[in-house]
């Protein structure tokens, strides 16, 4: 019964686990730059836009307060720059906050398809590893079997040159294909 061994050469072994590589790299990077280039082209985008607005001007400390009649005031006008600074700044809390949420759930895409990324490469080594060893195991099956056929050889020219002697002998007592019978029985007498 014959069996057959079916083995990658070394090359080939090393194009698919470098090429897998290459594919889990881009799978493990590739999202976050798309989105990092796609944050910085919206944010050009958002400034272009913004910037065909003027800015306000809101300088309350360099303008008088309004005095109404009767001597009142108005701190309506004076509160605007705070509340202009206080809805900048919650404004800017609200973006850091939902920056560092989408960054938190980004660290955890990438830890998931590193871990992924991992396992893959682990079974991609075990597999190497098992074809590596059915390999070795067919070469020394190889190198078994061309040890025995060349034992077997030696012991079928060895047999030969014994039975060349012993024909020859036969023949030096009388021995010839026509009277062999009178002959071995003679020849196992002699014996």
């Amino acid at each position: 019964m014959a069996v057959h061994h079916h083995s990658c050469s070394p090359m080939v072994l090393k194009a698919v686990v470098a090429v897998m590589a290459i594919g889990l790299a881009v799978y493990i990077v590739g999202p976050p730059l798309y989105w990092h280039f796609a944050e910085g082209l919206a944010a050009v985008g958002s400034s272009a836009s913004s910037s065909s607005c003027a800015p306000c001007v809101c300088d309350c400390t360099s303008q008088p307060l309004l005095t109404l009649p009767d001597g009142l005031s108005n701190s309506s006008f004076a509160d605007c720059g705070k509340r202009d600074t206080e809805l900048s700044e919650e404004m800017e809390n609200s973006f850091t906050d939902l920056l560092s949420e989408e960054l938190k759930l980004r660290e955890a895409e990438a830890v998931e398809s590193q871990r992924r990324a991992d396992m893959a490469l682990l079974e991609a080594k075990k597999m190497a590893s098992q074809y590596q060893k059915e390999a070795d195991k067919c070469n020394s099956g190889m190198e078994t079997c061309e040890e025995a056929r060349e034992k077997a050889e030696a012991a079928l020219q060895a047999q030969k040159r014994l039975s060349e002697m012993w024909e020859m002998r036969a023949r030096q007592r009388g021995w010839n294909d026509g009277n062999q019978d009178s002959v071995l029985r003679r020849h196992l007498q002699e014996l």
